[in-house]
């Protein structure tokens, strides 16, 4: 979660002079880069929350976490270079404290110097047979893992790599095989038309295609790779630093915070069409219905771009051979502007394409609900909220508050009698709609408790006295439900306003952040990037934080993630969870938990398809946990047949049906004669809700609160 509100006044407490760390703009990015470095330290250990102290304990710390998001699976660096880099080990506290990039430029040069060679090592590989009958194991456990001796060891394990998605590629293909003669037989069997094409292909050119489609992939990586500015290296080279302080705190390059806006407000100002790379050259993917790309009736999905005009005044940019993100940011722009792409079409032809930009809605960000019609009869409210999306940019932007009262005053239209809201999956977003939304469903009162570092204690409070449903809520969560989703089921269960269903606990992210642009206190128009800090640590209305250990469901349910390592008490350097003084408020008296719980539990020890998922969820963890995996194909042929036959245990899963029935609103049953894309989305949702065995039980729950409105 992080919290929009203006630093002006905070940074006053601070002597300035600290924090004005250059007044002339650098020259160039080994200058920037050096700015970047000062400037986050001090921003750091002044406006943190829990700020560290920058010495040699903290320089280790840096160091190991660098190594872990630069070269992850250890296939890139050798023990020699480990050897030359642990000298510096102890010097990332001195690099920081005087913006010295001596360990940064060390590093990434010899990582681009390795991918160099090892580009050559893989290109040998596939020059050569392939033997895939030899005995040997690949390491899939990263900490079991050794850095490379030597280079001999390092061709060994690109090689095993390879051998490895070689395999993989080949099982890909005989699991289509299958698929396709399991269709072939039924329609024969059936008296079908035989429309479905199955040429089995001999193992022989399985492997020989498998090899050439993994050659293909490797290739397209390295290529990707070597396009990649190192400055965008010192993006991850600064979250090393940032992360250790919290999880929370991460440095934002100019185009990443605008990634992150983009994210955060649910549109972008474009053109509404996915760009796609496919070696080494850029598609246009899917066209948003509605938005310029589509209007101009010129442009398909599967066009190869070749320029892009940005400016009217300004000459067309090449794109052929540039990285996707790259060629994005051309197209984006303000509203109201011209943008042109130059395109190769299907038949070969070239065409100039000229559209003016539009504010293009992510609509996969927005709250959206429907009507559930369950087997007792009566008609319920569900509403999904992907995200606590708010534009506080321009007055009349999308804000998570307002869409759900627009959702509930439709679902009220249809005369429902209980409401879903859907928190699972959701990771948060302003910390401000989180009181709206409560206002939506109850009487003013506190919802959160803020804590900055200076220990001060804030209560935020909803004053909203016209709640617009007062009937029976039921709240649904899982373990990738973070921060604003953990404030507002927290004390909506506080409250015993709503019942809290689901995994045993929500992810456990309890700390607020801010952004801070780095070029603030600097004179330059250049912008340096942000720093998103956690400021602030918040607390539930009963003094409990929320840190670590989440919100614990009322009814809980496990899931797919349950027995994953998801949360914020699995990462390293997360802070710690406390408890301070509750704050007063009156708990309603909606339900009987005790026994809604029973209830429940009785329904899921007897519902089949539950514990069949649940069986299969912990088989997957223990794939997942497999330390090992062997590179002889015929081992490897025999280990997915095993798997296959559990998995066809499992394939029934995929055909349940909850039996609840769903009715669209009568403005999107309009709206899907007219827009394609929303008809196939809406098709697709119906579709999986009917697939949730945990809605199925919510609207059962729905039931027995049986709640006057």
């Amino acid at each position: 979660m992080w919290k929009n509100f203006k630093l002006n006044k905070f940074l006053l407490l601070i002597p300035l002079t600290s924090l004005m760390f250059c007044f002339n703009s650098p020259k160039n990015d080994d200058e920037k880069m050096q700015t970047i470095m000062v400037s986050v330290k001090n921003t750091l250990s002044y406006l943190h929350y829990s700020p560290k102290p920058i010495n040699d304990a903290y320089s280790k710390d840096v160091y190991k976490h660098y190594f872990e998001m630069i070269d992850p699976a250890k296939r890139y660096f050798l023990q020699s270079d480990m050897d030359e880099f642990g000298k510096h080990e102890t010097k990332l506290d001195d690099y920081l404290n005087q913006g010295d990039l001596t360990f940064y430029k060390l590093t990434v040069d010899r990582l681009y110097q390795r991918v160099d060679e090892i580009d050559k090592i893989t290109q040998d590989i596939f020059s050569k047979p392939i033997n895939l009958e030899e005995d040997e194991t690949l390491t899939l456990e990263p900490k079991l893992k050794k850095v490379p001796a030597n280079k001999q060891e390092q061709y060994n394990e690109w090689k095993k790599f390879i051998k490895y998605n070689i395999l993989q590629e080949v099982e890909s293909m005989n699991s289509k095989e299958e698929a396709q003669k399991e269709k072939k037989d039924s329609v024969q069997k059936y008296n079908l038309k035989d429309t479905i094409k199955y040429k089995p292909l001999s193992p022989e050119m399985k492997i020989k295609q498998a090899t050439d489609e993994v050659k293909d992939l490797v290739k397209e990586t390295f290529t990707r790779f070597k396009k990649r500015k190192k400055m965008d290296w010192f993006s991850v080279y600064m979250n090393a630093y940032t992360e250790v302080f919290d999880p929370h705190t991460n440095y934002y390059s100019p185009k990443d915070k605008e990634d992150f806006d983009t994210n955060f407000t649910g549109k972008v100002i474009g053109i509404g069409a996915i760009i796609q790379e496919k070696k080494g050259n850029l598609y246009l993917g899917a066209l948003t219905i509605g938005a310029p790309a589509w209007k101009s009736k010129q442009l398909s999905e599967g066009d190869k771009i070749l320029k892009v005009k940005s400016k009217p005044k300004e000459d067309a940019v090449n794109v052929v051979g540039m990285l996707s993100d790259e060629a994005v940011r051309l197209i984006r722009g303000e509203k109201g502007t011209p943008v042109t792409l130059t395109v190769q079409k299907k038949d070969g032809t070239i065409k100039d394409v000229t559209m003016i930009r539009e504010e293009v809605a992510i609509e996969d960000t927005f709250a959206r609900s429907i009507v559930v019609n369950a087997p007792n009869g009566k008609k319920y409210g569900f509403i999904n909220l992907p995200s606590f999306n708010a534009d506080f940019e321009n007055e009349k932007g999308r804000n998570a508050s307002d869409d759900i009262k627009n959702e509930i005053i439709k679902l009220k239209e249809q005369n429902i009698e209980g409401i879903v809201l859907d928190l699972r999956n959701n990771g948060g977003g302003s910390l401000t709609e989180v009181g709206d939304i409560m206002g939506l469903f109850m009487n003013a009162g506190p919802y959160v408790q803020v804590k900055d570092g200076n220990g001060k204690i804030q209560t935020l409070k909803n004053k909203n006295e016209t709640p617009i449903w007062t009937g029976s809520l039921v709240i649904m969560q899982n373990e990738l439900s973070a921060s604003a989703s953990e404030i507002l089921a927290g004390v909506m269960q506080d409250n015993g306003r709503a019942l809290v269903i689901g995994s045993p606990q929500s992810f456990g992210k309890g700390t607020v952040q801010t952004f801070v642009d780095l070029n603030r206190f600097l004179n330059t128009e250049d912008d340096f990037g942000s720093l998103k800090l956690t400021i602030q640590k918040f607390y539930r209305i009963t003094g409990e934080s929320t840190q670590r250990k989440g919100v614990v469901s009322d009814i809980q349910m496990k899931d797919f993630f349950t027995y994953a390592e998801i949360g914020e008490r699995y990462d390293d350097y997360a802070l710690a969870w406390d408890k301070i003084p509750a704050t007063k408020f009156e708990k309603l008296n909606y339900f009987n938990i005790q026994a809604l719980e029973k209830a429940s539990s009785a329904r899921m020890a007897k519902n089949s398809n539950y514990q069949l998922l649940i069986e299969s969820a912990q088989w997957r963890e223990q794939l997942d946990k497999e330390e090992t995996i062997t590179l002889n194909i015929n081992k490897f042929n025999e280990l997915m047949k095993q798997r296959k036959a559990q998995i066809e245990k499992f394939k029934v899963l995929t055909k349940f049906d909850n039996g609840l029935k769903f009715s669209m609103f009568p403005a999107e049953v309009e709206r899907e004669k007219k827009d394609e894309a929303f008809k196939k989305k809406s098709e697709m949702w119906v579709k999986n809700l009917r697939k949730d065995t945990y809605l199925q039980e919510a609207m059962n729950i729905l039931a027995d609160m049986n709640v006057k409105q």
